[in-house]
């Protein structure tokens, strides 16, 4: 996959839209429990993003793994369909509407998400990295989810919300592995991952891997990105990837956000300044969001 020229416009938050279309994320799979309940649900939050301007799909494979769906009443083989389920719906919509706005809208994508073993653990842990399992156990879970999000086909992979080196260190040689382009964004605070390690050693061990597409942060406040930016595209070589949450706390026992301010356009212009060549948002931030940065990015193509 080549570099981009011109920004990328990403989605907005999956939960963020189901939960205001009134989908219940509550429990341990959060918006991938609706792969077995609810599909349309996913299927319409994916074509309402693509409307509003998105040009990537991000799946609801986030917090979906085989060990979670079957902790969930899912038989292995039922989990392993409903986590390809997840790269399967987003392709079908963005299928369909690349069959009606094949002018206007071309190079629809759809990236699977990969989200940290936090977030299957579903105790908040993925905000904090460190979970006290060795590299042989977080090699297991990823490579898992890897093969059957990579079987798919998806156009390429999203890990996203990565609070810790050591899990980042597992899964970029899984990803090589893979084949699957990909980027690869990290949670973070101030100038350092969610875990506590130095921005520069994060993202120091994404270079030179030739799987990844883009490195930069995700699910993390604003005010952050544009220094995490800097560092990974110094460390890396490669375009960046933003896409911030909107602030405020996160309830790890009731699953939701306690959201803060929307994300500053003007920031985003030092991003995009900055390197950043896939932009969108992450907890919080909606279909009216995306519609800003189709605009703003549409501006300065």
């Amino acid at each position: 996959m080549s570099p981009p020229t011109d920004a990328v416009v990403l989605d907005g938050g999956l939960s963020t839209l189901l939960e205001a279309q009134g989908a219940d994320l509550s429990g341990s799979l959060w918006t991938a429990r609706l792969l077995g309940e609810e599909p349309q649900r996913i299927a319409d939050a994916h074509r309402t993003y693509y409307l509003a301007g998105a040009q990537v799909a991000t799946t609801a494979s986030y917090q979906s793994s085989v060990e979670g769906l079957v902790a969930a009443g899912y038989d292995e083989r039922a989990a392993r369909g409903l986590i390809r389920l997840s790269v399967t719906l987003a392709r079908d919509v963005r299928d369909a509407l690349a069959e009606t706005l094949p002018d206007t809208r071309p190079g629809l994508l759809v990236a699977a998400s990969v989200g940290p073993y936090g977030a299957y653990l579903a105790d908040g842990s993925e905000y904090r990295g460190r979970y006290g399992v060795p590299s042989a156990r977080l090699r297991d879970f990823h490579a898992r989810r890897l093969e059957l999000l990579a079987d798919a086909e998806p156009d390429l992979l999203a890990v996203e919300t990565i609070p810790d080196v050591d899990e980042a260190e597992v899964l970029v040689d899984l990803l090589d592995q893979v084949g699957v382009p990909a980027w690869f964004s990290y949670s973070v605070r101030g100038d350092a991952t969610a875990a506590g390690q130095p921005l520069t050693d994060g993202y120091a061990l994404l270079a030179g891997h030739g799987s990844l597409v883009a490195a930069g942060v995700n699910c993390s406040l604003q005010s952050d990105v544009l220094g995490a930016v800097q560092a990974a595209t110094a460390a890396t070589g490669l375009p960046a990837v933003a896409y911030p949450n909107r602030g405020g706390t996160w309830n790890a026992t009731a699953k939701r956000w306690a959201y803060g301010d929307p994300p500053d356009l003007d920031l985003v212009r030092t991003w995009l300044d900055a390197g950043v060549r896939y932009v969108g948002g992450c907890c919080g931030t909606g279909p009216d969001f995306i519609a800003e940065l189709a605009g703003l990015t549409a501006e300065r193509a």
